[in-house]
């Protein structure tokens, strides 16, 4: 039971920062550059890859796709752990693979981001490993 509260403590955690960034993302300033000069230049610019579109567009789009990987993740693994847990947790695919998702935002997170988001993966990270040496003393015990 502890092992399914701390995984869905975890998916919770990465859904709400998730579903906080798209909200940024498409309402208010808080993801525009502090320098409206520079807003208006990625407006106006392509990246190499293609003239279809502009630095402006790809910044929303990324930053919109990166809230849904977020808040995938929170919803696939909340689900799991709520509705599915003896599937999710014998699974060693469905466990790395989470590992690696949650892993891979600590990381991007410390190296590209800011505060925040660093400790809020954070702690999203330590509930799912927690979750998991949590099965391992009760698989060992």
């Amino acid at each position: 039971m502890l092992a399914r509260v701390l995984m869905l403590v975890s998916a919770a955690i990465l859904f709400a920062l998730g579903a906080l960034h798209l909200i940024y993302t498409f309402s208010g300033p808080k993801l525009f550059p502090r320098d409206r000069a520079l807003q208006k230049r990625m407006g106006e610019i392509s990246p190499v890859i293609s003239k279809e579109t502009n630095m402006w567009r790809c910044w929303v789009g990324f930053n919109a796709s990166h809230s849904i990987g977020a808040m995938f993740y929170g919803l696939i693994y909340g689900f799991l752990a709520a509705t599915h847990s003896s599937l999710l947790f014998t699974s060693p695919y469905l466990l790395v693979v989470g590992l690696l998702m949650v892993g891979g935002f600590v990381a991007l997170a410390r190296a590209y981001w800011f505060r925040i988001p660093f400790v809020g993966t954070g702690m999203s990270l330590a509930c799912y490993v927690a979750s998991l040496i949590v099965l391992l003393v009760q698989k060992f015990i």
